[in-house]
């Protein structure tokens, strides 16, 4: 009669060194049908890592041939077997659940007839770690997602890039028809809404049909290593300001990537004032100004990332 083996999972556990290890400690306890230890045996074990759940798809794959102990214990290094497929370095365990799918030949072959999965309920912190290491971290003058990085937030990851050039020395804030579009927005990200108010408002206050600032940034598309970013928008006063505090980083990371440096002179934001007038920034010197929208100064457009 045919033997039928069971293998159960005693524990999973990590030692945490000083560089991050691309493994985990696997240890388990082999029984027959009726309850004994398989002892001093050779097995043959096939660990998969399953993604999502206990019927996910199999992201890594490695093999063991292993001998038991007179107690029927195996241990082995998940990570250190004999790779079937997949990379065990790239799995991103905080990304999902993961579960272990462990399969053996209690012959010591690759015939496997016995199969057990269970959720992967803790993961070893050198790995946590590991992954958190492979995280970009992004700082001001960073030349990425189309421009140049002048501010990240608390994380390092999300941020604002302006764009390398100027998009116009002289262009007017409105489309010709003063009114009052409630574009009162300032502070990090609220140029976005106030580009979309801009130019909504104006198709009801009235609009000339030329080219003015908020559209001029709406309609941009830049392309970078490939890649085409058309969500730009005039940036707010305070946004604006922070282009002015980082101004020369900014220059210099954009004549390195075939931009060209600031003008010393006004630059629009997109933040109103009242029904004639929207607050520009002289990037000289920082010297925030009320302006006519009729008046004609620089823009240089910004997308979030």
């Amino acid at each position: 009669m045919k033997k039928i083996f069971l293998i159960s999972m005693l524990a999973i556990s990590a030692i945490c060194f000083s560089q991050t290890p691309e493994k985990m400690s696997y240890q388990a306890i082999v029984r027959n049908a009726d309850g004994n230890l398989v002892s001093n045996q050779s097995v043959g074990i096939q660990i998969s890592i399953l993604k999502g759940t206990l019927s996910g798809a199999a992201i890594y794959v490695e093999s063991h041939s292993v001998t038991t102990n007179v107690n029927g214990l195996v241990t082995i290094e998940i990570g250190f077997g004999g790779k079937v497929t997949g990379d065990f370095s790239t799995i991103e365990w905080g990304a999902d659940k993961y579960f272990i799918k462990t399969e053996t030949d209690p012959t010591g072959a690759t015939n496997y007839t016995i199969s057990g999965t269970s959720q992967l309920l803790s993961v070893p912190y050198a790995l946590h770690a590991k992954a958190a290491d492979n995280v970009p971290n992004y700082q001001v003058g960073d030349f990425l997602y189309g421009g140049v990085v002048f501010w990240v937030d608390e994380t390092g990851q999300h941020g604002l890039v302006c764009s390398k050039k100027n998009q116009i020395n002289a262009i007017k804030w409105f489309a010709g028809t003063f009114g009052s579009t409630q574009a009162k927005g300032n502070g990090l990200y609220a140029g976005k809404a106030n580009n979309s108010i801009i130019i909504s408002t104006h198709v009801i206050l009235g609009d000339d049909g030329e080219l003015y600032a908020a559209r001029l940034c709406n309609e941009l598309e830049i392309t970078e290593n490939n890649r085409t970013y058309g969500d730009w928008y005039l940036p707010s006063k305070f946004e604006l300001y922070l282009m002015y505090e980082n101004k020369e980083i900014i220059n210099l990371t954009a004549i390195a990537n075939e931009g060209e440096s600031f003008v010393n002179d006004v630059y629009w934001s997109s933040t109103e004032n009242s029904v004639n007038d929207a607050w520009g920034l002289d990037l000289s010197n920082g010297q925030e100004s009320i302006i006519f929208k009729s008046f004609a100064n620089n823009v240089r457009a910004i997308r979030s990332f």
